[in-house]
């Protein structure tokens, strides 16, 4: 018996480990993604748990952009390096305690240089320590929907218990995407900050390559391999393409161009067409009126195949019971793409129909005999 529960124990003790694989022993993963409508085109492996080592950063500056939305901080904000400094690791701009930077040039630095001692000062002024800032990243990553996420530091230190996925670095992205206090980090290729004593040199070379290019961020390390969230834009389309755990810069480069190029020449976005002369009054039952006129949800954009044919298929009752409230949902038109459904709108009343009283009909009987 003892034997056996030295046994168990030793099974249970290996599931709770975190499984440890080098990043040449992986298959890549990606997903290309349209960044305004949230649609994934393409994916291979995007929902399996990678380490993405420091496109975590991405999720820094995220939180220092909605610091700076909440005008809690600005990007002109002087700020002081702490001792969090002290012996950085890695990437750095060469920080030391008491240096004065500003939130600009720190995100500067932490977008464009991939510099680990910036990370620390932010997480410093936005949470008041790096262990508080950790969990405001973790609680930002649920809001998302990263329901698959668990960063353990704001540089993205390879750490085994720090995990991401490809989708989920997708939400993030196209989260990100949409902070204006971001875009000139993210696209920038080459700068200089602190009185031009520090130059910075982005490891994504399609800023620089790339015309349409908006940016995001590159990362390699020995557990994370070769990883990259890139987008860019072409007539009013935003293409994100994230890959995970390349075995080289090249093959990351190379894939990422390739998806990128992909979702422009491949995919179109649109707006579902739907004639609002088709929607009938719908009868009401017990109310005050015999019918409503009907109004339709706000319709989405959607990303389709280029030159795809979007059908729509209304389903409504014959009738509905009064009371009906402003905007109640009747019915429901469905967009498709051959048998895929792409989204779905709702069909509102477009005004309230109270219920058919005792009341209500006397004085409908009295407006009657004397009109």
């Amino acid at each position: 018996m003892k034997q056996i529960a030295i046994f168990l124990c030793m099974i249970i003790f290996m599931q709770m480990m975190p499984l440890q694989v080098h990043a040449e022993e992986r298959e890549i993963a990606y997903v290309l993604i349209e960044a305004e409508t949230g649609c994934i085109l393409k994916s291979e492996y995007a929902e399996e748990k990678r380490p993405v080592g420091s496109l975590a950063k991405l999720m820094t500056a995220y939180l220092t952009a909605q610091a700076i939305e909440k005008q809690e901080i600005s990007p002109d904000t002087v700020m002081t390096a702490g001792e969090s400094v002290s012996g950085m690791k890695g990437a750095v701009i060469w920080l030391k305690p008491g240096d004065s930077i500003t939130i600009r040039e720190l995100l500067l630095g932490l977008l464009t240089g991939n510099a680990n001692d910036a990370a620390a000062v932010l997480a410093d002024r936005i949470s008041g320590s790096a262990d508080k800032f950790v969990m405001d990243m973790n609680a930002a990553a649920f809001d998302l929907g990263m329901k698959s996420t668990r960063f353990t530091s704001p540089q993205g230190f390879d750490d085994a218990q720090a995990y991401s996925t490809a989708n989920d670095m997708a939400r993030l992205c196209c989260a990100v995407l949409k902070c204006p206090e971001l875009q000139e980090c993210l696209s920038t290729w080459r700068t200089f900050i602190l009185n031009d004593t520090v130059e910075l040199v982005n490891e994504n070379s399609l800023t620089r390559t790339m015309q349409n290019s908006r940016g995001l961020k590159a990362s390699h390390s020995p557990e994370s391999g070769y990883s990259i969230a890139a987008a860019a834009e072409s007539e009013g389309m935003v293409c994100t393409a994230i890959v995970l755990n390349a075995p080289d810069e090249d093959t990351r480069l190379t894939l990422t161009k390739k998806l990128l190029n992909a979702g422009f020449s491949q995919y179109q976005v649109t707006l579902p067409a739907f004639a609002e002369e088709f929607l009938r009054p719908l009868k009401i039952r017990g109310g005050t009126e015999a019918s409503v006129l009907l109004e339709l949800s706000s319709l989405p954009a959607l990303t389709v195949s280029s030159g795809a044919q979007i059908q729509a298929v209304m389903v409504l009752p014959d009738y509905v019971q009064a009371p009906v409230r402003y905007h109640q949902k009747v019915g429901t038109v469905y967009f498709y793409q051959d048998k895929t459904l792409l989204c779905e709108c709702g069909l509102l009343a477009s005004e309230a129909i109270p219920e058919m009283t005792m009341h209500s009909a006397f004085r409908r009987v009295l407006h009657f005999l004397f009109s």
